[in-house]
């Protein structure tokens, strides 16, 4: 596939391609190594082309537009930005890298357990093949995915990685094209999906200066960040080029196995063929030339089963979506003050409803919108969906930028885990969370603008007090906010944190022992309410041979519940209430180790059981 940019041909050829409908002319303007101006031609459909010979992947450049001698801007398909967001492009050579991945045909989607991690916070050099060292305690805790947050060109040397500009350009400060590609070929060997957050919803305001070239964006619609991108109006068609192609191109030069986009429901398109068809088309064609699985994941505010259908009924084509209603559901649940950012949410029957069907809003009046939300999503099969304890954005839109691990207590982190890992869809894990890590998420930016840093500050302060917190968030711009999140790796070796990294390695190791846990078909589980308290989980194998059952108890009290009544006994497989789980090692009341059919046990507060069938022979 041709993709804007500079497209480096081998033997110092390069094609120099942009998009700019309404500009008369172009002009290419080299700095580095030597500098020289070329002017491109353009074609019928508004994109200005050149190739030259004497070029090189050092080589570094802009463009003027209509042939200005004053202003010149760098290539919005830019593939790698050296100096930053307002310096020069840089010519790069795909083909140069070396894979060692040749053997890589990806996982299965419905075996995928995620991790999702900010590059710059992971380790405190903050580069992709700083993460390399850390690989196999991630396999050896059982992760198989890495979900990587935007590395996009954003400003200065930090960023959240939601106010990326370039789309196809990777981060200068996190290692560029060589260091991203290192990092996924060494994930590939260790047996590690890599995917990539994407964000196609809106542009970062520093450095962007795409409507130099033609109108990537439109006032015809409203976002958080303003203008949306330009899907349906006049002079659409390169704006959807642009993004369209964008999935193939992390697919096809970066051996990326899925991507993650960020808020679909902030893209706008009314199109009989919508750019959610021109995507799936683009990545469903990449996939065959590829020879192997490539997905693509929604988070979408919709509640709708539609984001996942395929586009021939209708749907937008999506493997999955992010589950926010799980979230909501155990967390109010597990933290009394989560009424206050959750109000429609709080009762047993919402998570019983969560693990059963997926959407908790299926078209009840929801307070917080004012309005009736929602559809249900029974019908889906549970790898559909994936869920979590927390993700980026729970910590990161909280004054004081706390983790789960700070929100409530060490017995409540194990029923969270457990809810996560014996659930009926794909989990994902916060980075750290998988030993109880407790320093901050904040959000941060490394702008340069003062009035653009000023903006930031208030809007930051402004929204966070939408959420009902109290306080002022520390200041994003502060390097001293964005050092307070690095993650410390070295708690997990001792005391509680390690207590916490064996539970989630047991549970996923358990997850990934019972085929019973691997299916997602919502026929074979059965949710039972216990009172106010708990929920009880039963599941079982496709063939119906195999069947466990999770007892989890959110509350400080202890509650009953009767096994079924079905041939055989039902042996304990796990107990979080077991001394080696313990925060404080003492004796505590345990459940017994073997149950009969129709027995009733008693369930300890703030307890996870997980029992299997034994058939009598």
């Amino acid at each position: 596939m041709k993709f804007v940019g500079a497209e480096y041909l081998g033997n110092n050829r390069c094609a120099f391609t942009v998009w700019a409908p309404q500009k008369k002319s172009m002009t290419l303007h080299f700095v580095y190594p030597k500098e020289r101006k070329i002017e491109m031609k353009k074609d019928g459909q508004g994109y200005f082309n050149v190739l030259l010979d004497e070029v090189s992947p050092s080589d570094r450049y802009f463009f003027a537009p209509d042939g200005d001698k004053i202003e010149r801007y760098p290539d919005p398909g830019s593939y790698y930005q050296p100096e930053g967001v307002t310096g020069p492009s840089q010519v790069i050579d795909h083909t140069a890298y070396h894979w060692q991945d040749q053997q890589w045909r990806g996982i299965p989607f419905n075996e995928l357990i995620f991790y999702e991690l900010h590059v710059g916070l992971f380790t405190s050099e903050g580069t992709f093949e700083a993460i390399i060292p850390y690989l196999d305690e991630l396999v050896a805790i059982g992760i198989n995915a890495l979900q990587l947050m935007p590395v996009n060109q954003f400003p200065g040397s930090r960023n959240w990685g939601y106010d990326g500009v370039y789309p196809y350009a990777v981060q200068h400060s996190y290692g560029g094209p060589e260091g991203l590609k290192k990092l996924v070929d060494t994930c590939h060997q260790k047996g590690i999906a890599v995917f990539l957050d994407v964000v196609y919803n809106h542009l970062g305001p520093e450095g962007n200066y795409f409507d130099k070239f033609g109108p990537y964006t439109t006032n015809a619609y409203c976002t958080p960040w303003g203008d949306a991108i330009n899907f349906d109006k006049e002079y659409s068609d390169g704006v959807r080029d642009f993004f369209s192609n964008n999935p193939v191109f992390w697919f096809e030069l970066y051996h990326i196995d899925g991507l993650r986009f960020d808020a679909i429901h902030l893209m706008y398109d009314h199109n009989a063929v919508t750019i959610w068809d021109e995507i799936h088309a683009k990545v469903h064609m990449c996939e065959q030339q590829l020879g192997r699985p490539l997905y693509m994941v929604a988070e979408s505010d919709f509640n709708s089963p539609k984001v996942m259908q395929v586009p021939e009924v209708g749907g937008l084509g999506f493997h999955a979506q992010w589950l926010d209603d799980f979230h909501h559901a155990m967390y109010v649940l597990l933290d009394k003050k989560g009424l206050q950012r959750y109000e429609d949410f709080g009762h047993m029957e919402q998570l019983a409803k969560a693990f059963k069907e997926g959407f908790v809003h299926t078209g009840e009046y929801v307070k917080a919108r004012k309005r009736r939300y929602g559809t249900s999503a029974a019908g889906l099969s549970g790898d559909k969906f994936i869920v979590f304890t927390m993700n980026h954005d729970q910590a990161g839109n909280r004054v004081k930028g706390e983790r789960l691990s700070k929100l409530i207590d060490f017995e409540r982190l194990k029923v969270a885990a457990a809810g996560m890992l014996l659930s009926p869809y794909l989990p994902m894990l916060f980075m750290g969370e998988e030993y109880a890590e407790d320093v901050p998420f904040f959000y941060f930016i490394d702008y340069s603008e003062k009035e653009l840093i000023k903006a930031v500050q208030k809007s930051r302060r402004e929204q966070l007090a939408g959420y009902g917190d109290v306080g002022n968030p520390p200041d994003p711009q502060a390097e001293t906010t964005f050092k307070a999140c690095i993650l410390q790796w070295d708690k997990r070796r001792s005391g509680k944190h390690a207590s916490m990294l064996e539970w989630y390695k047991t549970l996923i190791a358990v997850r990934k022992q019972y085929e019973v846990l691997q299916n997602y078909t919502k026929n074979d589980l059965t949710v039972t309410v216990l009172g106010q308290s708990g929920i009880a989980l039963l599941r079982q194998s496709k063939d119906g041979l195999q069947k466990l059952v999770c007892l989890l108890n959110l509350k400080d009290v202890t509650i009953e519940y009767t096994f079924p009544s079905l041939s055989g006994s039902w042996d304990k497989l796990l107990d979080s209430k077991d001394t080696q789980w313990l925060e404080k090692k003492q004796k505590v009341k345990q459940a017994p180790a073997r149950a009969k059919a129709e027995e009733t046990i008693q369930i300890p507060s703030l307890c996870v059981l997980l029992y299997e069938q034994k058939v009598d022979e």
